[in-house]
Parts: structure tokens; C-alpha cells; sequence
């Protein structure tokens, strides 16, 4: 043995018999943006024995601040982050498998992929994607962390952890505003450090066997402001997500196109069904004479049109940069692919 988890065994309330549970773990990271990446490698660091990653996203020089896997080249090559993840993660620790997966999570394959996992990390900036985590985590009976940050302020909460616990579901109308919606006043990277090593804090916690009530935590770290409240009496008993009578209306399927403004982003993504992923080779070869700056590798397209940067994803997925117009962004697709 080289040690590796040694300072982590000398900690009395993990010790050896708590790594060993920490090394069975097969844990399901959506995002690997600031607060997913986080998450991920303090878990891999910590010797979990699985980790899954996914990402819809490739890497742009606005996440470099705060993403500390990723680094200029990834930036140039245009790679995916779950794929940049996937390498950074690898290379830290060999022990763990890691598979990253470049995808959107969607009602039609939510339930897949957490499927196997023995808990959920939420690292994504959209409530409708947490939603639909915690209707897909609430049916199969699998840990939900969720976690957001925004500006200097940052939470985190454990959900499934014991009966009678609300979910996200039935917390809506209790988290502040500003966690529910993406906005445009930024992020510092210290709250997602932060924000990550509570709800890893929280995992290990469950992984290990710990008794501890799952409270929603919450700081701001400019203001110094904290407040950590126990949310029990906040179930709502008719939830649709949660109750005796649940029907998990975010996991409600449709195989229509699919629509997102992404917050603070100036970009539109169409998401066409999972029966239609794009064959990028064929899509650039028709594009050739029509599109500027026509790049392609194994995962993505990208190329300019009217004005518009547009990237175009394997798995079905096209973001249309420059407009937030829905109308507009459809248009430029139907331009191009008819």
C-alpha cells in the first residue's frame, strides 16, 4: 500500500473501515462546471471507487476563474468539460474509474444514467435540471446532494437522506430567489470551494455511516452572513415529487425539440429527441461552402453563420450563440440543417 488515504484513515470518524465504505461508492456528478468539477475531485481525491460525470457544456475562457481543472488548451481545442474532466480526474487517481459522459440530462434519460449510483452530487446552474434530479433520485431511492452558487453566496442540502425529509420539490418556495434562477451578477471562486467541500463534507458523512441531521446550510462570503436551518416541518404532505400520492412530473417524457434560453449566456440550445443524434461528420461535410470557421472533433461541431457562433453536439444538441431569441435560434437551425 503507498499511503495514499492515510491522512484521511487518521481521522477518527472515518478511520479504515470508513475508507473502505467510501471506496464502494459509485457516485453520479451532474455538471462539470465550477461547482461539479469541485465536487468530483475532492471525491476522487477521496478514494471513492466510482464517479460518473456529465456535462452538456465545452470549456470557454469565462470558466477558467473558476473551474481549476480546466486550463487555456482546453479552451483552444474546444474540448467538452466532461471530457477535460474525465482526463484531470483520471490522472489525479488511478484507483477511482471515472466516466465522463457529454450529454444533457433530460426526462428521457435521467433515469438512466443515475441508474447503478448510490448517490447524486448536484454541480449544475439550472432548476429545471435539479428538478428533474430529484424526481429521478426521489424514484430510484438514491441520495440527492444539491448545491448552488451565485455572486458570493452559496447552499447546500442533503435530500433522501431519512423518511419524512422534504425534497427540492417541496422547497421551492422557501430557497432565496436568487438560487432558482440564473442571473447575470456573477460568481467568485471562493464559494465554490466552499459550497463543494459542504456537500462533499455531507457525502462523506453518509458514506461513512455518520449520524447527522441533513440541514440546508447557506453563506454568503462577502457579508460574513450564515445561517444553517433544519427543514423538517417544511414537507409539504401533496407533493408531487415526494408524497404518498407522487407522480414525478419532471420525469414526464416528450419527444418534441426541446427549447433553453441558458442564463446569463446570450445562448439558445435546441435538443433534439435521443432517436436523432447529429452524425458531425456528415453535418460538416454539407456545411463546408456555407459556414465560416468550420471546426470538428470527435464530440462536437463548430462553426459561424449570420453573425451566430453555433456548436453542434453528437448526442442532438445544437447551442446557437449571439441571441436569446428562441424564433431566431430556430430559424438559424432550420437554415442549416432544413
Amino acid at each position: 500500500m503507498n499511503g495514499k488515504y492515510s491522512r484521511q484513515e487518521l481521522f477518527a470518524p472515518i478511520g479504515e473501515e470508513g475508507q473502505r465504505k467510501i471506496r464502494k461508492a459509485k457516485v453520479f456528478v451532474m455538471g462539470a462546471g465550477a461547482l461539479g468539477s469541485s465536487s468530483a475531485e475532492m471525491l476522487v481525491r477521496a478514494g471513492v471507487g466510482t464517479l460518473t460525470i456529465v456535462d452538456r457544456d465545452i470549456i470557454e475562457w469565462t470558466n477558467l476563474h473558476r473551474q481549476q481543472l480546466y486550463t487555456e488548451q482546453d479552451v483552444i481545442d474546444q474540448l467538452p468539460k466532461a471530457v477535460a474532466a474525465e482526463k484531470r480526474l483520471s490522472a489525479i487517481n488511478g484507483d477511482v474509474q471515472i466516466e465522463g459522459i457529454v450529454a444533457d440530462v433530460t426526462p428521457e434519460n435521467a433515469e438512466d444514467l443515475i441508474a447503478g449510483h448510490d448517490i447524486v452530487i448536484d454541480g449544475t446552474d439550472n432548476i429545471e435540471i435539479r428538478l428533474l434530479l430529484n424526481d429521478a433520485a426521489m424514484k430510484a431511492g438514491i441520495p440527492y446532494f444539491m448545491g448552488a452558487c451565485v455572486g458570493s453566496y452559496g447552499l447546500s442540502f442533503p435530500i433522501g437522506l431519512e423518511d419524512g425529509q422534504p425534497c427540492l420539490h417541496c422547497l421551492l418556495d422557501t430557497l432565496p430567489s436568487q438560487m432558482m434562477t440564473c442571473d447575470t451578477v456573477g460568481v467568485i471562486s471562493p464559494v465554490v470551494v466552499t459550497t463543494a467541500a459542504r456537500q462533499v463534507a455531507d457525502v462523506l458523512k453518509y458514506l461513512t455511516g455518520a449520524s447527522f441531521t441533513p440541514r440546508l446550510e447557506s453563506a454568503d462570503l462577502w457579508t460574513g452572513e450564515r445561517s444553517t436551518i433544519d427543514v423538517r416541518a417544511l414537507k409539504k404532505p401533496d407533493c408531487p415529487s415526494c408524497s404518498v400520492q407522487r407522480t414525478y412530473p419532471f420525469l414526464d417524457k416528450k419527444s418534441s425539440i426541446r427549447t433553453a434560453v441558458l442564463c446569463g449566456r446570450d445562448t439558445v440550445q435546441l435538443t433534439y429527441p435521443a432517436s436523432r443524434p447529429f452524425e458531425l461528420q456528415a453535418i460538416a461535410e454539407s456545411l463546408a461552402g456555407t459556414v465560416k470557421d468550420l471546426k470538428r472533433n470527435p464530440h462536437l461541431a463548430v462553426c459561424r453563420f449570420d453573425g451566430h457562433r453555433i456548436v453542434l453536439f453528437r448526442d442532438g444538441r445544437i447551442l446557437i450563440h449571439g441571441t436569446k431569441d428562441i424564433p431566431t435560434a430556430k430559424r438559424i437551425v432550420t437554415s442549416l440543417l432544413g
